[in-house]
């Protein structure tokens, strides 16, 4: 294996760390709970047609479209000048698993070898990867990064239904860039935050409820789909802005979903190959933390009553025991079907499956799993759209256009 540079704890004080555009509402306060261990993090926002094709240059069309723009983002951004290499490195997460998403790391350093050799990339997992590495987690830093995703959900949630139905365009974003700024700056401080968790959430919940809305009835699109395209604007080409200009209202699952999804499968591995391990046992108990934090979030939203809390993470379980074995996981396995199973049965039965090309296991679970959950709900419009660099746009919308208008008669 070649050498590549490795992070260490002198960087932490003279490096500039960049992070990929994939949750804009969540990765702010994400890095605001890093900046108050003194790492210096940017969140990427250049999106243009280079990104793309400093991708296509640096990864082989073949592999996977999140990858390549992933890692062409990266490289657009040191091209670009504005960092210098002798001080930058960057993050990349890895969830473990036979997931394309470990094998990015390799890609990438692959990619820096050439012209920025002396740029080290950062590994965040919760997998026991990268170990030799000086950006590590800690306990309390896992907690609020916790929360973090807590946070961003339930920001996510409001924003999303604030802006489809808003009278006074752009109070919706005002009010998230506030309290994003409010949670970041709670994070900074590291104060007794996890004191006023309720509280705040109801601060939320009021504030963005206080915003004016119509009482216009639109037609609710679910996105479901790789974790990279559902959530990031650069991956879906803005596809939630694409359906609040088709006078749509988007509702996204929430990203703590996947994180339980995670941490449900390693002991849910153990069950069913009878091999119980250590770290089986640490997820389980990682896993009723978060889901007890879940439940708590979702009592306070139906008591507050403004918004529609997430779905029940043990609920989606049981969804999916109807469709398919909770022992599929790789990529996102088993949970793509029960979400789509849980949004159409919410009432939300207009749903698009976002998916990379050529993503095999996303393709057999969403496309594989679309016919069942159709007989049981017949009323679901389910569309899979597919996202890679040969894709236009123009297509894909006109693909989601017509899935509209079937929603519409």
């Amino acid at each position: 294996m070649p050498d590549y540079p490795k992070f260490t704890e002198d960087m932490i004080k003279t490096h500039t760390i960049l992070v990929p555009d994939m949750l804009p509402v969540h990765f702010k306060m994400l890095i605001a709970i890093f900046e108050a261990e003194g790492y210096k993090l940017e969140l990427l926002q250049n999106d243009s047609r280079a990104v793309v094709d400093e991708g296509l240059k640096n990864v082989h069309n073949d592999a996977c479209y999140p990858a390549l723009l992933v890692i062409g983002q990266f490289m657009d951004a040191l091209n670009s000048g504005k960092y210098d290499p002798d001080k930058t490195a960057l993050l990349i997460t890895q969830t473990g698993g036979g997931c394309r998403a470990s094998n990015y790391i390799h890609l990438l350093r692959k990619a820096l070898a050439k012209n920025y050799p002396q740029v080290p990339v950062c590994s965040l997992n919760f997998s026991g990867l990268e170990k030799d590495s000086a950006f590590r987690i800690t306990a309390p830093m896992f907690l609020k990064m916790l929360y973090a995703v807590l946070y961003g959900d339930l920001l996510m949630t409001c924003y999303n239904k604030c802006r489809a139905y808003e009278i006074n365009k752009g109070e919706a974003q005002k009010m998230l860039d506030k309290w994003q700024r409010r949670i970041g700056n709670i994070f900074r401080k590291g104060s007794r935050m996890f004191l006023h968790t309720k509280k705040i959430y109801t601060d939320i919940l009021n504030d963005f409820a206080s915003i004016q809305l119509s009482s216009e009835k639109k037609i609710r699109v679910g996105i479901v789909g790789e974790i990279y395209v559902k959530y990031s604007p650069l991956a879906n080409n803005h596809l939630e802005d694409f359906l609040i200009s088709e006078g749509c209202e988007p509702v996204v699952p929430s990203l703590l979903e996947f994180v339980m999804y995670c941490a449900v499968g390693t002991f849910n591995d153990a069950k069913i190959y009878d091999h119980v391990t250590k770290r089986s046992i640490f997820n389980k108990i990682g896993y009723d933390l978060i889901y007890a934090k879940q439940k708590e979030l979702i009592f306070i939203m139906k008591k507050q009553g403004s918004f529609e809390p997430p779905h029940d993470f043990e609920h989606l379980r049981k969804l999916a025991d109807k469709y398919i074995n909770q022992g599929v996981v790789m990529g996102e396995g088993w949970l793509i079907p029960a979400e789509m199973a849980a949004l159409a049965k919410s009432g939300v039965e207009n749903i698009i499956c976002a998916q990379p090309f050529g993503c095999l296991p996303n393709h057999i679970v969403a496309k594989g799993m679309s016919r069942a959950i159709k007989q049981d709900n017949p009323n679901a419009n389910i569309v899979a759209i597919d996202y890679d660099p040969g894709a236009t746009r123009v297509n894909q919308e006109n693909r989601i256009k017509l899935m509209l208008a079937n929603a519409r008669m």
